[in-house]
């Protein structure tokens, strides 16, 4: 296996909008970062991931880029960046920028000259068509149930419609244009040569449309399927010419530079992941799938452990993953995977354990290393985020109760990782000194930095100790993976081995004890982390229960 820094490395993800206030405008910055850079070197993350920062009218709270060149004001300036760029590295710190190569926003200068004229210059950057029988060239809608939902936007200009797979603010780009290409290779090597140590591609399996954009041939979709639209997020996924083009950009672009590339790959299943992740195809490092992270109310721990199981095998055949169970699209990791309530602590340990033990480079959330929870707004007046918005107006306007249509996307509400990061327990958990662009969790005064720091049973501290097991010992990096009681419907179990290193890793998830053979599996095995005090009953697994077992070569300098 081919060794490599990325492979090695624990990312760390920051939402700058809701990470730390310094200029005390309610939105977090880039100066905010800066500040808490020993915060995350502390904790032991050498790579820090940062969501969008570039210049972009926050329809999509930065997804939505109107120049890729200039950061977001609101963020600061680009000196601030450079600076954050310098202490990080001087930290040993490096800085990943979440690159959306898949659209724009509407007021991004190039679609500005798009619309107006059918032979302007950057007409062919976006996707254009005529309208089909009075109507939108097809029956995709859009994939924030934004308007009546169409994914099409007719422009009174020209009269053709423009293609938005997401809002109608963000125009699809169209990859079959050379001169949008070469812009954007320019673009992306431009921050690579300030110094950026890679990318974090948004929607990247998206970038090419199928040929002829053909109707979806699926039935309407719920609520706007009563207008006709299908949201098919498989239409524009994976489609032919994606691993050409990803290959174009890694010659022109990746290969380049020493980088991590990690894309964001919705429907995307294991059997054509390799596609993407292998190192012979020269693209992208590894991928983000949806298996897990995207479906937690449908998954169950047998599901999981198969999900782990067919992604090792990219592993093996030269290729690499992540491990994450949250993000900034996600709910928190604990409330979903876990129990916010009774076992909120026990629980954040031992997905924590697993993240950072199971094969793949683990990326953790910010907060989700002092265990902070789903928010339970009350009113949709609360809410920010895009999605929640639109499809709550939708459901309403197609007969659904308010109530119903509230309750059905609380929990599943993006908003519930971008309230801001509980530092303490005063005003506003320490975020900023003025009124939060999104509200507090209520919980901030029991839940944050300060408090879990101070308590014997530190979720922060336990996750040091993990991520310090981790860089020491390489078999939790390069070591074969082998599960076992892959029968067993709550325990998650799995040797780790790499040369004369061995690890035996055991999870109970569950609410329950759960009673297993553990002596006869840890022969020449000692106790190496637990998230309880240690039980002279080793074969019962207390609720949310992980024990890490290592042979003599496994190093602890705990």
């Amino acid at each position: 296996m081919t060794r490599k820094w990325w492979k090695e490395a624990v990312v760390y993800e920051i939402y700058p909008k809701s990470f730390r206030d310094l200029n005390g405008d309610g939105i977090g910055d880039i100066p905010g970062i800066t500040e808490k850079l020993d915060y995350i070197k502390d904790l032991g993350a050498n790579v820090i991931w940062l969501t969008p920062i570039f210049k972009s009218p926050q329809v999509d709270n930065g997804y939505d880029i109107s120049d890729y060149r200039e950061i977001n004001p609101d963020f600061g300036t680009l000196d601030d960046f450079k600076e954050l760029l310098r202490q990080a590295h001087d930290r040993g710190i490096r800085v990943i920028l979440d690159m959306v190569l898949n659209h724009t926003s509407d007021e991004h200068p190039w679609f500005q000259e798009a619309r107006k004229s059918k032979d302007n210059p950057y007409r062919d950057y976006y996707i254009w068509r005529p309208g089909r029988d009075g109507k939108e060239p097809n029956n995709w809608g859009n994939y924030f149930y934004e308007g009546r939902g169409s994914a099409w936007e007719l422009d009174d200009l020209t009269g053709e419609y423009y293609l938005h797979n997401y809002s109608v603010k963000m125009p699809d780009l169209n990859w079959n244009c050379e001169k949008l290409k070469a812009d954007m290779f320019d673009m992306l090597k431009w921050w690579l040569n300030m110094g950026v140590d890679g990318f974090r591609l948004d929607a990247v399996n998206r970038l090419m449309k199928p040929a002829g954009l053909p109707d979806s041939p699926r039935e309407p979709t719920p609520p706007v399927g009563v207008y006709g639209y299908v949201v098919d997020r498989e239409m524009c996924a994976n489609q032919p010419g994606i691993h050409e083009l990803l290959r174009e950009i890694n010659q022109e672009v990746f290969s380049r530079y020493d980088i991590l590339t990690v894309g964001e790959t919705g429907n995307l299943k294991s059997d054509k992941a390799l596609e993407y992740v292998q190192e012979e195809q020269q693209q992208i490092n590894m991928v983000f799938h949806f298996e897990v992270a995207k479906r937690p109310d449908l998954i169950s721990v047998s599901q999981f452990k198969d999900v782990q199981k067919r992604w090792y095998g990219i592993v093996e055949q030269n290729g690499w993953i992540t491990q994450y169970l949250s993000n900034h699209d996600t709910p928190r990791q604990v409330s979903f995977f876990g129990n916010d309530t009774g076992y909120r602590v026990e629980s954040a340990k031992m997905l924590a354990a697993l993240i950072h033990t199971l094969p793949g480079t683990p990326y953790i959330y910010q907060g989700e290393e002092i265990g902070m929870t789903n928010v339970d707004f009350p009113s949709i007046e609360y809410y920010d985020e895009k999605y929640t918005v639109g499809k709550y107006y939708t459901m309403v306007e197609a007969g659904t109760e308010p109530e119903e249509a509230l309750a059905s996307l609380k929990h599943i509400s993006r908003d519930n990782v971008r309230t801001p990061m509980q530092w303490d327990g005063s005003d506003n958990a320490g975020f900023s000194q003025s009124t939060p662009w999104l509200n507090v969790n209520p919980n901030y005064r029991m839940i944050n930095v300060t408090e879990d720091l101070q308590s014997k049973d530190s979720i922060f501290k336990y996750y040091q100790t993990l991520i310090r097991l981790r860089r020491e010992n390489e078999v939790l990096v390069y070591g074969n993976y082998s599960p076992v009681l892959e029968e067993h419907e709550k325990i998650v179990a799995y040797y780790r081995e790499y040369q004369n290193q061995k690890l035996f890793v055991v999870a109970n998830w569950s609410e329950l004890n759960a009673v297993i053979d553990i002596d006869n599996r840890i022969t020449d095995f000692t106790s190496c982390l637990c998230n309880y005090a240690e039980s002279e009953d080793r074969n019962t697994l207390k609720p949310y229960e992980v024990r890490i077992y290592c042979n003599e070569n496994v190093k602890l300098n705990m």
